[in-house]
């Protein structure tokens, strides 16, 4: 049976997105298991819960037992969650009465708090990360790039999109991407128009075997997806890298978390570019 995947659900009468992050932070734990997760978000009404439970109740019924994940904050949504056969992490049950109690004061129990009015200077600084992101992803624009705080630098399909993307989504940050073409790396010198931002660059790195792996789902037996070419360019890459002090993050052995946190512990022991904000 270890071959059969086990269903996971992430719900929640919100985005889903806590759900997620801690759900997927214990899966992780689990390598040898494969998991085929869903997310069901905006869990709103005592109706919606209820055809949930039935979903969840249906996949007890498989050759797996189905695990489910909920951070659902309205108390009717849960209990009737938890009517369901199927095993529930609720974290929002497990940590809330904790928290509570420390506080001396109930919380409010209702969903979609996280992006209330009193957070708008954040959800507006996420905003601006997001478009700057979307707009200098993989080179598409150089306008405005000093503001950029991080750049990510790398051959194509290291996953710099993702990694710029989460750190826009999740924390707020200003980062372009640049893509190191054939011209690029025919030396060790910054492609020009980040010949002074190199304090600001991390450059992203694969073993030649996963870059080819995930170059041949784009263009499949092509001279750009085969080992050779994704060694030599791999090999320039790290040499570029290295002539100009740029710290290397290995995407092939971390997740696009793990790279996160590690440029987010960099640039925390970084003074900051004075007007790399706007």
């Amino acid at each position: 049976m270890q071959d059969v995947a086990v269903p996971v659900f992430f719900l929640s009468d919100s985005t889903g997105i806590s759900a997620e992050t801690m759900g997927n932070a214990l899966l992780i734990q689990f390598p040898d298991l494969v998991f085929e997760r869903r997310l069901i978000p905006f869990i709103a009404t005592a109706d919606e819960a209820r055809k949930v439970v039935a979903i969840l109740d249906a996949a007890m019924d498989g050759p797996v037992t189905p695990l489910a994940f909920t951070t659902a904050a309205t108390d009717e949504v849960r209990e009737i969650l938890h009517t369901s056969r199927c095993p529930i992490i609720d974290f929002f049950e497990m940590h809330m009465e904790k928290v509570e109690a420390i506080l001396g004061k109930s919380g409010a129990r209702v969903a979609a708090r996280l992006h209330g009015v009193g957070d708008i200077k954040r959800y507006n600084s996420r905003m601006q990360a997001i478009e700057f992101a979307i707009e200098h992803d993989d080179g598409q624009s150089l306008r405005a790039l000093d503001r950029a705080e991080v750049i990510l630098v790398a051959p194509s399909r290291c996953g710099k999109t993702p990694t710029t993307m989460y750190l826009a989504l999740q924390h707020g940050v200003f980062v372009a991407n640049y893509p190191l073409l054939d011209e690029d790396l025919e030396s060790t010198q910054l492609p020009r128009p980040l010949a002074q931002l190199g304090d600001r660059c991390f450059g992203l790195i694969a073993t030649p075997a996963r870059l080819s792996e995930v170059r041949q789902q784009r263009r499949p037996n092509s001279p750009y997806a085969s080992l050779e070419q994704c060694s030599k360019e791999l090999r320039r890459a790290d040499a570029l890298y290295k002539a100009n002090g740029i710290p290397v993050i290995n995407s092939t052995t971390k997740s696009v978390e793990e790279m996160s946190t590690l440029i987010l512990q960099t640039l925390g022991s970084r003074p900051s570019h004075e007007g790399s904000r706007p």
